[in-house]
């Protein structure tokens, strides 16, 4: 079913509104700064590992407000939030992440990423970056605005290269409004979806390609939630001889749009960008490739889902149904009882995404 009125809620914001209204600018203060310094240690004290770092054995005391205000941001605000100061100085890579991992756990459910069944995922074109399949995480091209598969995504900023890339959020919603005032009928066909590619990334009894069709709209209780990522579709799509026409001529003026709604800021070292995957999509400009480890564009990357999530028309497609292949989608818990063991279902009746007969 088709939301056919204007989106109001937060997400639905043009430019103009994040630059009038910072609320999704947030900054460490010494306090909290030195919260995350002290939980590192007691992990250090204890011996714990990356994965066995949670929110109950990793306590931010002194960082409840500036959660509390990036969790209202993603659940009900802008869908966006930016926290600058993380503590990157003086500290070991390892010890960065945890401290990343420590501080995500006390927003959601952290997931696995890549075919390394890792959780924290370097982007970079260096030698830190993990088996991801097909997929072109961190090359220097554009990346076009688009979503990750689980419910928020988060990015630290470890070193950007000397071109210092701005980085770009607009809102799916308000693109949504904007069909909505073109032409109604050009969202029929992007909630009817599309098949999304699994990128080489899925198991040996899995499909290459999700087999069924994900809408990129989908409603429920007014709630709009958005999944779109071109490349993922594009490539299932050419599996079976590419995108027709209409579909083209669709998802160039998605992109149009999208491009038209952006909003741009400064990605630094310290920073980290939270984007609500339902509402928002991200992006960055281009930066030259680099010629030596040192001018390497390196960020960390988180995906959690969240304890709350915005109502769904069919949770098992819409959250569930382009993340649970593979080693993509598992929790930390699982990672320590062992992958190989499991199966990856999207309902708890249902073992797919198999292998179709």
């Amino acid at each position: 079913m088709i939301h056919r009125s204007r989106i109001t809620e937060a997400s639905a914001w043009e430019p103009a509104d994040l630059t009038a209204d910072a609320s999704w600018h947030l900054e460490l203060t010494d306090r909290e700064t030195a919260d995350l310094r002290a939980a590192l240690d007691g992990t250090r004290q204890q011996g714990l590992r990356l994965e066995e770092i949670n929110q109950g054995n990793f306590p931010l005391p002194h960082c409840q407000g500036v959660i509390e205000k990036i969790k209202q941001q993603l659940a009900n605000g802008f869908g966006f939030a930016l926290l600058r100061g993380f503590p990157i100085e003086a500290h070991e890579r390892e010890d960065i992440a945890k401290m990343y991992w420590g501080l995500c756990c006390h927003l959601g459910l952290g997931l696995t990423q890549n075919g390394d069944g890792t959780l924290i995922h370097y982007v970079t074109e260096g030698h830190l970056r993990p088996s991801q399949g097909t997929r072109g995480v961190g090359n220097p091209g554009k990346v076009s605005l688009h979503v990750d598969l689980a419910d928020c995504v988060s990015l630290l900023c470890i070193h950007q290269p000397p071109s210092s890339p701005q980085s770009h959020v607009a809102s799916s919603t308000t693109i949504h409004n904007k069909l909505l005032q073109r032409d109604p009928a050009l969202l029929e066909r992007l909630y009817e979806g599309f098949v999304w590619d699994r990128q080489n990334e899925h198991g040996p009894s899995e499909t290459a390609t999700s087999a069924y069709r994900v809408p990129v709209f989908s409603q429920r209780d007014g709630f709009v939630s958005c999944r779109y990522n071109r490349n993922w579709m594009r490539r299932a799509a050419d599996r079976q001889g590419g995108f027709s026409e209409e579909d083209t001529a669709l998802l160039d003026t998605f992109d149009e749009l999208a491009n038209e709604s952006r909003f741009a800021f400064d990605f630094e070292p310290g920073d980290i960008q939270f984007v609500n995957n339902y509402t928002i999509l991200h992006g960055r400009e281009p930066h030259p490739p680099a010629t030596n480890e040192e001018e390497i564009r390196l960020l960390m990357r988180i995906w959690f889902d969240l304890d709350e999530p915005r109502p769904m028309w069919d949770e098992a497609i819409i959250r569930y149904g382009i993340i649970r292949h593979g080693r993509l989608g598992w929790t930390a818990r699982d990672l320590i009882t062992g992958l190989e063991s499991k199966t990856h279902a999207r309902r708890p009746e249902d073992l797919a995404p198999l292998i179709e007969a």
